[in-house]
C-alpha cells in the first residue's frame, strides 16, 4: 500500500506541472497561429508575365500572403474578404468598379512606379481606397536610361553590334558615321527630379543644356547644371540637338510633341523619349523619320508597350525602341518593391502612407 501511495503522491506533485506544460504548448500553438496569419494581398501571380519577378518574393512574404489574381479570378468566394491590398506592378489588373466592388476589406492599391496614369485615382478613392506610388526610387535608373538612349542613338550602338553580327564586308559604310554628344546642345522637356538628373549627367559631357518646364526653376539650381531656361518650347525645339522628353502624361501632355513640333526641330536632330508613350505622336514621328525631319528617334516607351514586331518604328535603322526598362534593374526593383511593402503596411495598420497619390 505504501508503494502506491507513494506513487499517487508523486502524481500529485507532477500534476501542476503537466498542466503547466500543457498550458506553455497551447500558448505558443496560439502564438504561432497568431504570426502565422498575416494580411493578404492581391497581385500578379510572381514571376508570371508582367508579374514581380520571384526573386522579389521573400520581401512581400515576410509581411504578407501573396493571392495571386489568376486565382483569385476562378475563386472570388474564397478570397474576396480575406484581401486587404492591391499590388500593381504594370498594367495587367484592370482596377475597375467590377473589381473594386468585389473586394470589400480592400484598404489600399500599391503601385509599383511612379506613373499611375492607368489607375482611376477619383473612382479608386470613392471606395473609401487609398493608392501610393514609388517617388524618387526610380530617378536615376529612369535617368541613366535617358543617357544610355542618347548616346546608343548617337554613336549608332546598335547599328555596329548589327554590322559585327550579320556584316557582309569588313568596310564600314558611311552611314555607320555618328555624331558627337560632347559639347551638343540638351533640350530637356520637363525639369522635374529625373529631368534635373539628366541635367547633371549631361554635365560631365561638356553638354550645353536648354529645359522647358511649367515653371523655371530657382537661379541656383539652373546655374549648379549649367541651364537655361526657355520660356517656349519652340525655342527648345530649335535649337537643341538632342529633345529629351521626361513629362508625366495627362490631358495637357497627351501627344504633347506632333508634327507642328517636328518641323520645329533640326534636321539633324534626335528625339528621345522616356516619359510615357502617348506623349509622342507616333504617326508623326514615323512621318518625321521617313521625310528625314530628323535624324534619329530612341524611345523607351510606346503605344502599346511593347509594340507589335510589323510597327513601322522598328523598320528604321535609325530608331531605337525599347520596351519600357527605364527601372529594369536588380536594385531599383528590390527598392520598389519594398517600397510597395511600406506603403502597403501604414495602410493596413491605419499610418500615414509616405507615397499617398491623391485625386
Amino acid at each position: 500500500m505504501s508503494g502506491i501511495q507513494n506513487l499517487h503522491k508523486t502524481h500529485m506533485t507532477i500534476r501542476p506541472w503537466i498542466r503547466l506544460i500543457q498550458g506553455t504548448f497551447s500558448l505558443r500553438s496560439a502564438v504561432t497561429q497568431v504570426v502565422m496569419e498575416k494580411p493578404c494581398i492581391l497581385a500578379t501571380t510572381l514571376g508570371a508575365p508582367g508579374g514581380i519577378y520571384k526573386c522579389f518574393a521573400p520581401c512581400i512574404e515576410k509581411h504578407f500572403t501573396i493571392i495571386p489574381y489568376e486565382r483569385f479570378v476562378q475563386r472570388k468566394e474564397d478570397f474576396a474578404a480575406k484581401i486587404q491590398a492591391l499590388f500593381v506592378w504594370g498594367a495587367d489588373i484592370k482596377v475597375d468598379q467590377n473589381l473594386l466592388q468585389s473586394l470589400p476589406n480592400l484598404k489600399a492599391v500599391v503601385n509599383g512606379g511612379v506613373g499611375v496614369d492607368h489607375l482611376d485615382i477619383p473612382l479608386i478613392n470613392s471606395f473609401g481606397i487609398k493608392v501610393s506610388n514609388t517617388p524618387h526610387v526610380v530617378d536615376n535608373a529612369t535617368a541613366d536610361i535617358g543617357m544610355s538612349l542618347m548616346l546608343a542613338s548617337a554613336r549608332k550602338i546598335v547599328e555596329g553590334y548589327n554590322f559585327c553580327k550579320f556584316r557582309e564586308s569588313d568596310d564600314f559604310p558611311e552611314s555607320s558615321l555618328g555624331t558627337d554628344v560632347s559639347r551638343a546642345t540638351l533640350g530637356i522637356i520637363g525639369m522635374g527630379r529625373i529631368g534635373y538628373k539628366i541635367a547633371k549627367r549631361a554635365q560631365g559631357f561638356e553638354m550645353k543644356i536648354l529645359y522647358h518646364n511649367r515653371n523655371q526653376r530657382p537661379e541656383s539650381e539652373e546655374r549648379a547644371v549649367g541651364a537655361t531656361y526657355c520660356a517656349s518650347m519652340k525655342e527648345l525645339l530649335q535649337r537643341s540637338d538632342f529633345v529629351m522628353v521626361v513629362v508625366n502624361l495627362s490631358p495637357q501632355t497627351n501627344k504633347l510633341i506632333g508634327a507642328k513640333e517636328f518641323a520645329m526641330m533640326k534636321p539633324n536632330s534626335t528625339l528621345i523619349n522616356i516619359s510615357r508613350g502617348l506623349v509622342v505622336d507616333q504617326d508623326a514621328l514615323v512621318v518625321a523619320i521617313q521625310k528625314k525631319m530628323i535624324r534619329a528617334a530612341a524611345l523607351d516607351v510606346t503605344y502599346p508597350e511593347p509594340l507589335p514586331r510589323d510597327h513601322p518604328l522598328l523598320s528604321f535603322p535609325n530608331v531605337i525602341v525599347l520596351p519600357h526598362v527605364g527601372t529594369h534593374t536588380v536594385e531599383t526593383s528590390q527598392i520598389m518593391v519594398e517600397r510597395m511593402v511600406t506603403n502597403a503596411l501604414a495602410a493596413l495598420t491605419g499610418g500615414q502612407i509616405p507615397d499617398e497619390v491623391k485625386a
